[in-house]
């Protein structure tokens, strides 16, 4: 059986009032996730932050800075319960094209290797591996090492 989405996602800027909802999705995802503070810290200093809803429900989001041309994404994530969905592709898209309104020309990221399925997607959108952060994320084994990615924004 195939399962059909009959939603319309829509991506739009994250509001304050957003923050609850993108908290609760960062927990449910992460270890280690970003404290309510970080995510405020980033609307403050004007940073791209985009959400992306189905029928009025937030279901991820996804956060880059930019300066000189350049764009780092800090975070993408989708809900784990509205994953496998082609949503993160969606919020990549979206990211992508805030960073060519803006006139960014290329991009970079760190990914954790053991992330498969990003790593999978951001190879499959023409991001290329060059470099490695030693022991850049937290894990529960220590330390896990980041992979350095970076593509051109066409």
């Amino acid at each position: 059986m195939v399962a059909v989405r009959t939603q319309e996602s829509i991506i739009r800027n994250m509001e304050i009032e957003d923050l609850d909802d993108v908290v609760e999705i960062e927990k449910r995802s992460y270890n280690y996730p970003w404290t309510p503070g970080i995510f405020r810290d980033c609307l403050r200093a004007a940073y791209s932050c985009l959400v992306i809803t189905l029928d009025d429900h937030t279901v991820g989001y996804g956060i880059f800075q930019f300066a000189a041309g350049e764009a780092h994404i800090l975070n993408i994530c989708v809900d784990p319960s509205y994953r496998r969905q082609g949503l993160a592709r969606q919020m990549l898209h979206g990211l992508f094209s805030a960073m060519r309104n803006m006139r960014i020309d290329s991009v970079y990221l760190e990914v954790r290797p053991s992330n498969t399925a990003a790593v999978d997607l951001y190879l499959e959108e023409g991001f290329n591996e060059i470099g490695t952060r030693s022991g850049y994320y937290r894990s529960r084994a220590g330390r896990e090492d980041a992979l350095i990615m970076a593509k051109t924004v066409i």
